[in-house]
């Protein structure tokens, strides 16, 4: 009996991970490139043509998330209420048309409000994809999952680069600048796929046809075992969820992952830009969009094992504060190598930690979270470190234009990154203390 319901279990998660994670993750990717875009069109036209210093550029990446850290609990919320499918395909349809204007963008206020209404537009995906998948696989599994799920976000750059490089090169498409074609070739893809989403993608496993009886009803007696252990000995109220001080504290450490995350994503094209008067070497666009490109291959392959290892031995603090701790240290570093090759190869290491450390951290929010609380927490740590993604490049193109220089918004990150690392270690320590001290009460109750 044993090894039926073992490879039934192998069955299901497998049609999981090969018929909805491919699929979520081709969201996401399409998500990241479109926010990201600013950093292509930044140093390739838009910056000279609509008279950007380093800060309004840093203020335009970054105002983004004031709309979308505003909406993002209550879409989460809306998400759980609807149904994931209809409320991820809508999202994605309003962000792919809010995108598509940014082709006709004319000045810099006009730059900060598409910016900003492009926030608004996306709130509530990304923390909704996680909720959605973590719906559809036990903890055990979920690692797993996730980890499938992120490769989409390091292969964004990897593919999304040079595609940006040659949508730039496409310059003189309909009478456009090459960064407006830019714009144009990666917002129309999200409206097309976000009407395929409505049809394609089923809420839980109990709507999903293409499974089998027998996968059906062991994904819902087990996700169904999972939620009731959850209701009682752990977080289920909204009210609880928002005010737990777990969920406060992998909100801070969420928010030095992301700070790392997107003052590399935001300004790592920019700092290669740079290459020419630093180094003396010179590349066309395509070239910078390769070179951006780099870091992201082996922090594929490096999330990809460090996840496979979380799942095999089980998800551990260190295997988010480890990659933390290395993230803190080499992002300051880059900035002081002598040849491009060099400080490319740090900032590969840096990568490398931070998509380590990411898909293995949102395995931990649905080990105490259930339910309403669920999307209200997750929503809540997503929020929390998406202030980052405002705050990172504002700060960061800040300082540049005070110093003159990306060394110190770079020590900055590092210790943002820092910081997470020992929170998450502190956090790591609390948590062994708790279940010690539950075993031993557990003990206790047997012996009396």
């Amino acid at each position: 009996m044993e090894t039926a319901v073992s490879a039934v279990e192998k069955s299901a998660i497998r049609k999981v991970a090969f018929r909805l994670v491919p699929f979520v993750a081709l969201m996401f990717f399409i998500n990241f490139l479109d926010r990201t875009a600013i950093s292509f069109a930044g140093p390739n036209g838009m910056s000279k043509d609509l008279g950007l210093t380093a800060a309004q550029f840093g203020f335009a990446a970054g105002v983004f998330f004031i709309g979308y850290v505003l909406l993002e609990i209550p879409s989460n919320l809306a998400l759980h209420k609807y149904g994931a499918r209809r409320w991820l395909a809508r999202i994605m349809v309003t962000w792919g048309i809010v995108a598509l204007l940014f082709t006709w963008v004319s000045s810099v206020e006009g730059l900060y409000t598409l910016r900003f209404l492009l926030g608004v537009a996306e709130a509530g995906f990304f923390p909704g994809a996680i909720l959605f998948l973590s719906m559809w696989v036990p903890a055990k599994h979920r690692s797993h999952i996730l980890a499938l799920f992120y490769l989409a976000q390091p292969l964004t750059i990897v593919i999304g680069a040079p595609v940006a490089g040659m949508l730039i090169e496409a310059h003189g498409t309909f009478g456009l600048e090459g960064w407006r074609v830019m714009f144009a070739g990666v917002a129309l893809p999200a409206i097309a796929v976000g009407v395929i989403a409505w049809f394609y993608l089923a809420d839980k496993p109990a709507d999903a046809k293409w499974l089998s009886e027998a996968e059906r009803t062991w994904l819902t007696t087990a996700l169904a075992a999972e939620a009731r252990t959850k209701r009682t000995s752990h977080v289920s109220d909204v009210k609880k969820a928002l005010t737990n001080s777990r969920v406060w504290l992998l909100a801070l450490v969420y928010f030095g992952l992301i700070y790392g995350l997107y003052a590399l994503a935001f300004f790592l094209p920019t700092i290669i830009g740079g290459f020419e008067s630093q180094f003396g070497t010179k590349f066309n666009v395509l070239q910078k969009g390769l070179i951006t490109a780099i870091p992201y291959l082996p922090a594929a392959v490096a999330l990809f094992l460090w996840s496979r290892d979380a799942t095999r031995r089980g998800a551990r603090s260190w295997h988010v504060g480890i990659p933390a701790l290395l993230g803190a240290v080499s992002i300051p570093l880059a900035l002081y190598m002598s040849t491009p090759a060099a400080t490319v190869a740090v900032i590969t290491i840096t990568a490398c930690a931070i998509f380590s450390a990411l898909p293995t951290f949102w395995s931990i929010p649905a080990r105490f979270l259930s339910g309403a609380a669920a999307a209200a927490g997750i929503a809540l740590i997503n929020t929390v470190g998406n202030a980052a993604g405002f705050i990172a490049p504002f700060v960061t193109g800040a300082i540049k234009d005070v110093t003159g220089s990306y060394q110190v918004p770079m020590f900055v990150v590092g210790g943002l990154m820092l910081l997470s690392s020992l929170v998450i270690f502190a956090i790591g320590a609390g948590t062994r203390q708790e279940s010690a001290l539950s075993a031993d009460m557990r003990g206790k109750v047997i012996a009396d």
